[in-house]
């Protein structure tokens, strides 16, 4: 099984690095992980809602370049799905099925995420009514993808 997280921008804060990689390590008993970082684009500090649809689009670009095609493919963004954690496992188990055991993650930039991206991928999933920034829904869907295969195996880390 491979997990792909495909995300707009790097993590800046030690504790946010170091949470990633606490569940990357994790999830080493149940797949592998592949992190596919892109460039955020540049935005001047008062950017105008040209800039700003702009940076959008072209990040956008820069995640249909890299999304694979033969993976289930899920879009972290506000207006997707809301689903509980053993949901969550149980959409994981028929993704891989229908996927040849590759899932890909898509988190978008700070300004969110382009139509077309969303639109190219199966799945748009929301974790929260709430906004987080893009930098900390890595950690959080790598918690998140953690107990859904620990849920999958019986494991209990899901209470």
């Amino acid at each position: 099984m491979q997990i792909n997280i495909i995300y707009v921008g790097n993590i800046k804060d030690k504790f946010l690095a170091d949470a990633v990689a606490e569940y990357e390590k994790r999830l080493g008993a149940y797949c592998k992980v592949q992190n596919i970082e892109l460039k955020e684009s540049r935005v001047p500090e008062n950017a105008s809602d040209a800039q700003i649809s702009a940076a959008i689009a072209e990040e956008g670009k820069r995640i249909l370049e890299v999304l694979p095609k033969k993976s289930y493919k899920i879009a972290l963004a506000v207006e997707g799905k809301e689903l509980s954690s053993p949901d969550f496992a149980h959409q994981l188990d028929k993704a891989k099925d229908v996927s040849a055991g590759q899932i890909s993650f898509v988190i978008g930039g700070a300004f969110g995420m382009a139509e077309e991206v969303k639109a190219a991928c199966d799945f748009r999933l929301s974790v929260s009514k709430m906004t987080f920034t893009h930098r900390m829904m890595r950690f959080i869907l790598l918690e998140q993808v953690y107990r859904a295969f620990n849920i999958l195996s019986g494991g209990k880390y899901h209470k």
